[in-house]
């Protein structure tokens, strides 16, 4: 049986980003890279940044998994796949079982960048105990791969933490923030900020560089082997309407708003395939959405980055790459 290897806080480990080039990937990177931690990234195209070795690869490919994987000492999962269930059902089981076998052969500490789909609707807070109960069909498939690794972190011989987080803002996120896509570029531009659902229901956000931040804390402490987390999230999170009365506030415009009714995006859909594999999970938006990490907090000591604070420096990311 393996015993795993043994690392002392702030030593100098061998990390593999599989999912580079997105925003925790790229994240992630600068923050390893600043506590001087020796970074490969492994994506489809190649993304490389100064500092990091830089593989190609495609995680469905278990030789290609394996190469990237050689010679880790913390493996993370950051892969983002387009957003269509059939990819989805197809490769993300596949992917998982494949960075399973390498992180095995290796004998590496995978960590799993994860989302919260598999929750449902929820009534009250998201904790690591919420129930998996998905009402999506994205939601499902999230559960299958949690369970799947969650099967295998109860075997003593197997290394891996599941760190969670809920929708995403800040630096790097403008691919994939919904923050971003709906409300800041849409103000930025003089337009009206854009919702969906609800503009009275509270919506957790989770800034990348806290994201980041967590992740590197975790990898560093043995104690939070094998667990569920949820990382670092300012709570409570605002409702829509006062998502726009900060955005407009930090951008300097008036805060104006529309709110997509659901039959819009429904028909929308039939148009757009994308905005049909969205339609199932507007019911985040209409429900009371909070994400709770208080065992990370209390745990690590970690005050998440305020939603003021967050925004500020998104904004002044957006202006340094003039998005």
């Amino acid at each position: 049986m393996k015993m795993g290897k043994a690392f002392q806080g702030g030593a100098i480990k061998r990390h593999t980003i599989l999912g580079a080039g997105g925003a925790i990937g790229v994240s992630l990177a600068n923050e390893l890279l600043a506590h001087n931690q020796k970074v490969k990234l492994m994506s489809r195209s190649g993304f490389s940044m100064p500092g990091a070795t830089s593989v190609k690869g495609d995680l469905t490919s278990l030789g290609d998994t394996l190469r990237a994987v050689e010679g880790s000492d913390v493996v993370y999962l950051c892969a983002g796949l387009p957003y269509r269930y059939e990819i989805w059902k197809e490769r993300w089981p596949r992917i998982m079982n494949h960075v399973i076998e390498a992180c095995y052969k290796e004998d590496s500490l995978l960590i799993f960048f994860d989302n919260v789909y598999m929750y449902g609707r929820v009534e009250g807070k998201m904790t690591e105990q919420t129930p998996y109960n998905p009402c999506s069909k994205k939601g499902e498939i999230r559960a299958t791969i949690a369970r799947q690794l969650e099967s295998e972190m109860s075997k003593v011989s197997m290394r891996a933490i599941i760190g969670r987080a809920s929708d995403l803002y800040g630096p790097y996120s403008v691919q994939s923030s919904l923050l971003y896509l709906l409300m800041i570029k849409n103000l930025r531009k003089g337009k009206k900020a854009q919702w969906m659902g609800s503009l009275t229901q509270p919506h957790s956000f989770t800034y990348t560089l806290d994201c980041a931040k967590a992740l590197r804390q975790l990898a560093d402490d043995p104690r939070a082997c094998n667990q569920v987390w949820h990382l670092p999230t300012f709570s409570p999170g605002p409702t829509g309407e006062e998502w726009v009365q900060l955005l407009s506030s930090q951008i300097n415009v008036d805060p104006r708003t529309m709110l997509v009714p659901k039959w819009v995006l429904k028909t929308m859909g039939y148009f757009d395939i994308t905005l049909t594999e969205v339609y199932e999970l507007v019911f985040q938006q209409e429900m009371d959405y909070h994400f709770d990490s208080t065992k990370f907090n209390t745990f690590f000591n970690f005050e998440p980055t305020s939603y003021e604070k967050g925004i500020r420096e998104t904004i002044a990311y957006l202006d340094q790459i003039k998005q």
